[in-house]
């Protein structure tokens, strides 16, 4: 059978019997070099001239997944997450961590993370994460018209308006059975908090202010259109 030439990362790990994520964290630490047989993929001469041993011992501990980690963010917090009880911290917030480079995803599955415990730790001791983390704390709908000081009908306009987007959506049940369940989406609280200043157009005073039963002022609004393909 003729010799492989050419290795994506899981079956580079698999040559050096390494896991994928040690492998993975090694290239984030450049002990792993760039590919070089194509945008992801090593020659054999690299992947035989790499250390297996120093890769295992850069990943020592097995990886945290992303509730382990955000286990890890509510304890140096102060309000640990209690098995019963909804969680302070919810893999939600993890992701953002991500998305900021001060996580690195180690899982080849798109669906979870897999994070150094290191880095988790790292992220712990910041001064701001209290603040990094609130501003990621997921809010429903209700939550985030309430944050605004609107009514959840102009917050819907808004919705349609096009000025914020959901990020994950969450199934709620209503009794035990999935008949009755519904999905909900979730805002991060940065993208909320931010509306007022990014729809200066808004009389928000004058907005909040608007009774029951009141047509909203976004109800004449239109949203703007896609922008024609280039």
């Amino acid at each position: 059978m003729a010799q492989r030439t050419e290795y994506d990362e899981s079956q580079a790990a698999k040559r050096l019997q390494v896991p994928v994520a040690a492998f993975r964290w090694a290239r984030h630490t450049e002990l792993v070099p760039p590919p070089d047989a194509s945008t992801c993929q090593w020659s054999r001469s690299v992947v035989q001239a790499l250390d297996a041993d120093a890769i295992r011992s850069a990943l020592p501990e097995p990886p945290l997944s992303g509730g382990a980690a955000a286990d890890r963010i509510a304890e140096a917090l102060s309000t640990p997450n209690t098995v019963g009880e909804p969680p302070h911290v919810t893999v939600f917030v993890v992701r953002p961590f991500i998305d900021r480079q001060l996580l690195t995803d180690l899982s080849v599955n798109p669906d979870s993370s897999l994070l150094h415990p290191g880095q988790v730790a790292d992220v712990c001791r910041r001064e701001d994460l209290a603040e990094l983390v609130a501003a990621d704390t997921p809010l429903g709908p209700e939550q985030a018209a309430a944050r605004l000081g609107v009514r959840r009908t102009d917050f819907d306009h808004m919705l349609r308006l096009g000025w914020v987007r959901s990020p994950q959506t969450i199934e709620v049940r209503f009794g035990t059975s999935r008949a009755g369940a519904v999905d909900v989406a979730l805002y991060t609280t940065a993208s909320i908090d931010a509306l007022p200043r990014t729809h200066t157009e808004v009389d928000w005073a004058q907005l909040r202010k608007v009774k029951k039963g009141q047509r909203s002022p976004l109800a004449s609004l239109r949203s703007e259109p896609d922008p024609a393909p280039a």
